[in-house]
């Protein structure tokens, strides 16, 4: 534990601590602090009281902060600081900025919706129940947010530059790479959530070959995605839902994900291994707005692989569901069809009221596409509950449920040990976070076996000097 007072540079963990959401990093020194992420704890109910909880520095307090990409564990908890009484600036890439002005006021919105509905039905111990920040906070907090672009130092001032390297994963999440002089000079890499070597649509992490210090996921750090088609495991998934006349739903990131899923049903549909009549409904708002992101920079930025054009997030039979009214009308279709829905670790969002409609159903198929955080719907449902409590009421899961791990944006651990193998020289420490306990220590393990560096587990509220 670092003494409080001396000049040292010092670096403490606000989240992301045997975890894998509420990634907050406070990073001072004698005369500036500075946040790397700021996201939303999710999961089990004592990390989401979490969000509530003061932080041990006034937001007031802290001049800057730098947002690894748009995710929700990562940026979400922002309109928290602007609220606070936060006046300074958020950095990201240009594609983040424009992410999280679409994620943060929805997540906003739906913080309200369920606060609603929880006080209408009358399943919170709180009359009226209380949403963290509202939509009207999180459009507040959107002009403080400021692009800065790749590869180039940016100067956050006292002593400290930052420089932006893309990291694969989502559209927009980079590496943080941090340069600071003052006491002396030494080099710190956020390393965010990193993506994998063998992407559906992303490039590999970019190689960093330096670093003084590392702060890196372990996500999946007990785990290796399965070697699998995944085209023709969604492809069977889908004729077998449709045959039996079903719905397929599919929770799913409103980034990242969903935009993956449309490019999969588009190549399928293409080469005739799907029904092309099949109607796909997109129904996320923020989902929405995130895949014209995604199309506007399909072409312009450092992200996607080869081929890979505004074209590939298009469907001819994909239906964009705005409002509410047409949400509701979609728990009432006669035939088969395809529902795309956040959130995707059904911690909220309009995918839950379409498991009610169709999760009793039989001929249905409830389709996971993603890590799915201990405490959430998702987790519980993978572990085998086949009854789910939704807005306080226990719902009967009779429908198939399927898991396709494979197409995670995080790296799994060979992803994550081919990336440090490229280092030319060991940190002087690895910091392992983003991760529940039993990933991150196998993690750790495998680190020091193999590479023999000093890696370090910090808990929730660990402070430590980087001499």
């Amino acid at each position: 534990m670092a003494k409080k007072g001396s000049g040292g540079l010092k670096l403490q963990f606000l989240g992301a601590t045997e975890t894998v959401t509420g990634s907050k990093f406070l990073l001072y020194n004698a005369s500036a602090k500075f946040m790397i992420d700021c996201g939303l704890f999710q999961g089990f109910k004592e990390l989401r009281l979490r969000n509530w909880a003061p932080l041990p520095v006034p937001v007031v307090d802290i001049n800057s902060v730098v947002i690894t990409h748009a995710h929700i564990d990562h940026s979400g908890y922002f309109p928290v600081f602007v609220k606070q009484g936060f006046r300074g600036r958020a950095y990201a890439s240009a594609p983040t900025v424009e992410l999280c002005k679409i994620l943060l006021p929805d997540s906003g919105f739906l913080q309200e919706e369920d606060a609603v509905f929880a006080t209408k039905k009358g399943f919170s111990k709180h009359a009226p129940a209380l949403p963290l920040y509202t939509y009207s906070d999180a459009v507040a907090s959107l002009k403080y947010l400021a692009p800065i672009p790749n590869g180039k130092p940016f100067d956050l001032g006292h002593g400290i530059k930052v420089k932006l390297i893309p990291a694969g994963h989502i559209l927009g999440a980079r590496f943080v790479h941090v340069t600071s002089t003052i006491p002396s000079n030494r080099t710190i890499l956020f390393a965010g959530d990193i993506g994998r070597y063998d992407d559906i649509i992303s490039k590999a992490p970019s190689t960093v070959k330096e670093i003084d210090y590392l702060v890196m996921e372990s996500t999946y750090g007990d785990k290796m995605h399965p070697e699998e088609d995944v085209f023709s495991r969604l492809e069977k998934i889908i004729n077998k839902t449709v045959e039996r006349g079903g719905k397929v739903l599919i929770p799913a990131f409103a980034v990242g994900r969903t935009q993956e899923i449309i490019y999969i049903i588009k190549k399928l549909q293409a080469k005739k291994r799907i029904p092309s009549d099949i109607p796909v409904y997109l129904n996320t708002p923020m989902g929405i707005d995130a895949t014209q992101i995604y199309r506007k920079y399909a072409d312009e930025e450092n992200f996607f692989k080869h081929g890979i054009d505004e074209d590939s997030f298009q469907l001819p039979n994909l239906h964009l569901v705005h409002t509410q009214e047409e949400s509701k009308s979609l728990n009432l279709l006669a035939g088969p069809a395809i529902i795309l829905s956040a959130s995707g670790m059904m911690t909220g969002g309009r995918i839950l009221h379409h498991l009610k409609a169709y999760g009793p159903d039989a001929k249905s198929t409830l389709v996971l596409v993603g890590f799915q955080a201990a405490g959430t719907r998702g987790r519980n449902i993978l572990d085998g509950t086949r009854s789910i409590k939704i807005h306080g009421q226990p719902i009967a899961l009779n429908c198939d449920v399927e898991f396709i791990d494979s197409i995670s944006a995080h790296g799994d651990y060979e992803d994550i040990m081919q990336w440090l193998s490229l280092f030319n020289r060991p940190p002087k420490t690895t910091f392992l976070v983003h991760g529940e306990e039993k990933a991150t220590a196998a993690l750790a393990e495998r680190v020091r076996e193999k590479f023999h560096w000093n890696v370090v587990v910090p808990k929730y509220l660990d402070e430590v000097e980087l001499k």
